[in-house]
């Protein structure tokens, strides 16, 4: 059930740079919609049902909940330990699964098409974060999370390093976009799609990778960092209409804990405090002006006066 806030503005809401005031909606306040999960992930909105999708990845499930009635129901279970989620142009869910190693995408009749498993004959680690680009092409990060044990997947052996894959919307072709990231995990494609932004998660500090998007949008070149995360554990982001990037922050001091936001200079601007990590992130509502922020063990809301941008 939707929680309302004690206090206007909501004191969660805290601008560290002027430039952030803008963004705050007063009287929106954090909202826990959802909770009594072991570990979310992957939130994505779906227009056409009025709701939100996520992964409840130890549970090996995806829920459901609807704007309208506020109801969370059971979307499928078992998920083959699903992580990431995103929609395809035509609306399709696309999905990163630890338990199958693979990405699917899940068709308008409730099939599910298997985008890809493999690459040189190899089986992938552990899809973890998939985003979709304006020409089709999908995304995704493949870092050996979910075959470490038995919690967020099943224990095996990897047969590849690390890599961000990209598969081609037209032909299905599978492509490693760079293998200089260690442990990539969540990413996203700037407005206007020229800068890919990945997360790498096990250098110390974790970092925020920026590289350039060439070759008519199917290869990567640079890959400077854009931000050091410091003390915090950064995971998955979306990206607003202005270029901010909105990313899941925490561990550790739970004044961390909740989604810190940065300008596309790699500057904090804002931070969003929950009561514990965030680990992911979607735009969703009408306007795509609500952030929906997957947290442990639950699901959080505000609404923000900017938009998120397609394909997140």
């Amino acid at each position: 059930m939707e929680e309302p806030a004690k206090r206007y503005p909501d004191p969660a809401i805290r601008i560290l740079d002027p430039s952030f005031e803008k963004y705050r909606l007063i009287p929106a306040a954090v909202e826990r919609i959802a909770t009594g999960y072991r570990w979310v992930e992957g939130p994505v909105w779906l227009g056409d049902s009025r709701s939100l999708l996520w992964s409840d990845i130890p549970n090996n499930r995806m829920l459901r909940w609807s704007e309208e009635t506020g109801q969370v129901e059971v979307f499928r279970q078992p998920s083959d330990h699903a992580n990431g989620n995103t929609r395809d142009r035509a609306g399709r869910l696309i999905t990163a699964e630890h338990g199958g190693r693979r990405v699917t995408r899940t068709e308008y009749d409730g099939s599910i098409t298997v985008l890809a498993d493999r690459y040189n004959g190899k089986r992938l680690n552990s899809p973890n974060d998939v985003v979709v680009k304006s020409d089709g092409s999908i995304w995704f990060t493949d870092p050996p999370f979910g075959i470490a044990g038995y919690y967020q997947g099943e224990r095996a052996e990897r047969e590849l390093p690390d890599h961000v894959y990209r598969i081609d919307g037209q032909t299905g072709a599978l492509t490693v976009v760079t293998a200089d990231v260690n442990g990539p995990n969540g990413l996203a494609f700037s407005p206007d799609e020229r800068k890919l932004y990945v997360i790498e998660s096990r250098s110390r500090p974790r970092v925020f990778r920026v590289f350039d998007v060439v070759d008519d949008g199917t290869r990567l070149s640079g890959g400077k960092v854009l931000i050091d995360a410091g003390p915090a554990t950064p995971d998955g982001f979306r990206v607003d209409v202005d270029g901010n990037l909105w990313c899941g922050w925490g561990m550790g001091d739970p004044e961390l804990d909740g989604v810190r936001v940065f300008n596309p200079l790699g500057q904090a601007i804002g931070h969003i405090g929950l009561p514990e990590r965030c680990a992911n992130l979607c735009f969703g509502g009408r306007w795509r002006n609500r952030l929906f922020m997957a947290s442990c063990t639950s699901i959080y809301a505000l609404y923000v006066n900017t938009q998120g941008v397609a394909g997140g």
